[in-house]
């Protein structure tokens, strides 16, 4: 069982090696807003998702880009003899995913004496980028 288990490891170990990572945390924009910007980028090749971004009336898709640009320039530094991938469009976002940060929460005065709560929140976002595999005809 240890064998197998040190196998796993190796092939997770590897395949950290080739993907490229950039995370944000503590985006003071809520997790709602920002995931209708990431289901716009999810799956879809580097540069269509940064012009996607660029052009974007979203207030989200700036910090999105930002993050973008920095998981690209990872994926360079992790793949140095691979530059051609980047440019022949076969680096792809690979996974995106926006998790709730912390919440603030504020008092507004009311009506009638009341305190009425904000709640001001946050989220951290995490990207992905891979290769697309060559599709072998059989």
């Amino acid at each position: 069982m240890g064998a197998r288990k040190r196998l796993m490891a190796e092939k997770l170990k590897e395949a950290k090696k080739v993907t490229a990572i950039a995370k944000l945390n503590d985006v003071p924009t809520s997790p709602r807003k920002m995931r209708l910007v990431a289901d716009t980028v999810r799956g879809v090749e580097v540069n269509r998702a940064l012009d996607l971004l660029k052009f974007s009336k979203r207030e989200a898709s700036i910090r999105l880009e930002k993050l973008l640009r920095s998981a690209i320039a990872n994926w360079e530094a992790k793949n140095q003899d691979k530059s051609k991938e980047l440019e022949n469009g076969n680096v792809y976002v690979k996974t995106i995913m926006v998790d709730e940060g912390r919440t603030l929460k504020r008092i507004r005065p009311c009506p009638q004496g009341r305190a009425g709560r904000i709640r001001k929140r946050s989220n951290h976002v995490t990207i992905i980028l891979d290769v697309k595999q060559p599709v072998e005809n059989k």
